[in-house]
């Protein structure tokens, strides 16, 4: 197994390196289904979790990434990113043993297991996330950055949605709170072990470029001070942290929403994650042109609002009374949030990359790494511990007609326990994103203008619905959009340089 860094990469070894990067992904997504989010929450909850528990358990692939800061300070001193990131994979994944062992021990040693393992986990894949951010930053040609992350994430939503069916089927055979339960757990999570370790071989055969030497060694704070003091950068990482914050507040304990409050069994829970991600397949696709045609931050201005608004909109469930209804609804919804979390994800990534300097990502990275997941961290502790204070509050909004007849009173919203997170969570998004508009990427558009363009051209598809054609032209970004904004920022940046040519051109007489 070859770790050392390659002085030189030849051009088809950096295409099979790319077409790695995606085979990767389907190992390492297949770990992460099967041993986190839903099926995380879910073992808690077997094993007598309270929701403080769960908040922390949640905090843990956020708080952990803070260090990131030592991160830094190993890979500039080691400056043997693939060494560092193979390792920490090998040594967090094998956690997961333990996680799945944890069906063994009574209810409070159980959870302190797979807490302890969860942190430990989640923090080699901190330094193995630093180094590995930085190399591919370095690996990658920048024009394909959002080619190559969207086949990526296309990859990796492809294999999760198998695996995410196969591990609903696999609970569905057991009874909820039995042994036969509990061993179904731990099954999944030796297989994602076993997924764990061949992802880490896959990156192994990945080459590494050299870093470039600095001039002199230095030290944390040198290495932290020059993300800080990049104000567009800094501003960009206000908005990423307030953005984390507000999305981790609410959307941690979607799946303790659904099973005590809803009353909705696991398997449902399932059910809409594996919609949610068939959502986030099919719009993967048209979420990467965008992000290289219309910028990142174009891309997010559409797709981060659609996201708080499906936060939100949680809230309808519990005030559907009708139990099929109330169903049909979650599916819908979750169908919009996967779209919409394909975007923010692909975008939030790619201008976090691109508006770090070549070659000294690392630092940049790691920053952005650090501030953003304190704030993502904090935030399901904090909903976990008021969790109580707010499963006491009820607020109804109640409307009153007094006639002859008699009093008529209807209370069209109800509002209880997580309905007030998904509130909160709505306006803390929407205070974030008034920050994004401080940001700063070359090429961007107004977010008007392009929301214009899709919503003309969607309409224009709306009238073929009943054909083949027209059901198809819904699902893909469409060509003539592409062109007539290029044509526009073309003409733009014409103007510009013909205007400066105007400005500068010397008097003559």
């Amino acid at each position: 197994m070859a770790l050392a860094p390659q002085a030189r990469i030849g051009a088809e070894e950096c295409e099979a390196a790319l077409r790695r990067l995606v085979v990767e992904a389907a190992y390492s997504s297949a770990t992460t289904a099967l041993t986190s989010g839903v099926i995380l929450t879910a073992f808690a909850l077997h094993l007598g979790a309270n929701n403080l528990a769960i908040g922390i358990l949640a905090s843990a692939p956020f708080l952990s990434q803070l260090l990131q800061a030592p991160a830094v300070l190993l890979v500039e001193r080691l400056r043997q990113r693939k060494r560092i990131a193979v390792l920490s994979s090998i040594i967090g994944r094998s956690m997961l043993l333990l996680m799945g062992a944890a069906v063994l021990l009574p209810a409070p040693a159980a959870l302190i297991a797979i807490a302890l393992g969860q942190f430990v986990l989640c923090g080699m894949s901190a330094f193995g996330a630093c180094a590995w951010n930085a190399w591919l930053r370095d690996l990658a040609p920048e024009s394909r950055l959002g080619e190559v992350f969207a086949r990526r994430t296309t990859y990796s939503a492809a294999v999760s949605l198998g695996v995410g069916l196969a591990g609903a089927f696999l609970l569905d055979r057991t009874a909820s709170g039995s042994d036969l339960r509990g061993w179904a757990f731990a099954a999944l999570y030796a297989v994602g072990c076993i997924a764990g370790m061949i992802s880490a071989a896959v990156v192994s055969r990945i080459p590494e470029p050299l870093m470039p030497r600095r001039d002199q060694k230095m030290g944390l704070g040198a290495l932290l001070r020059e993300p800080f003091a990049d104000g567009n950068f800094r501003r960009l990482m206000v908005f990423l942290s307030s953005w984390q914050f507000a999305v981790n507040l609410a959307t941690p304990f979607f799946t303790v929403f659904f099973v005590r409050q809803l009353g909705y069994d696991m398997t449902f829970v399932m059910i809409l994650s594996v919609v949610s991600q068939i959502a986030n397949l099919f719009a993967l696709r048209n979420w990467g042109i965008l992000s290289d045609r219309f910028t990142n931050k174009s891309t997010l201005l559409v797709a981060a609002p659609l996201y708080i608004v499906c936060i939100v909109a949680m809230i309808g469930a519990s005030q559907i009374t009708h139990r099929d209804t109330a169903t049909a609804y979650l599916v819908l919804l979750h169908m919009v949030m996967g779209m919409s979390v394909a975007g923010v994800t692909l975008a939030t990534t790619n201008i976090a990359l691109k508006l770090s300097p070549k070659g000294a990502a690392t630092a940049y990275v790691a920053a952005n790494a650090l501030v953003t997941s304190a704030a993502a961290g904090i935030a399901p502790i904090v909903g976990g511990a008021f969790a109580d204070f707010f499963s006491a509050r009820r607020l109804e909004l109640i409307l009153r007609w007094t006639s002859p007849e008699g009093i008529l009173m209807f209370a069209p919203l109800k509002l209880s326990h997580w309905d007030f997170y998904f509130l909160i969570a709505g306006v803390l998004g929407l205070a974030a994103l008034t920050r994004l508009g401080l940001v700063r990427e070359e090429g961007e558009i107004k977010r008007r203008e392009m929301v214009q363009q899709i919503l003309h051209q969607t309409r224009r598809s709306v009238r073929n619905l009943s054909t083949v054609s027209g059901l198809r032209a819904l699902t893909e970004l469409p060509s003539g959009l592409i062109r007539e904004t290029q044509i526009r920022l073309r003409f733009v940046r014409m103007q510009r340089r013909r205007a400066n040519h105007v400005r500068w051109e010397p008097s003559r007489g």
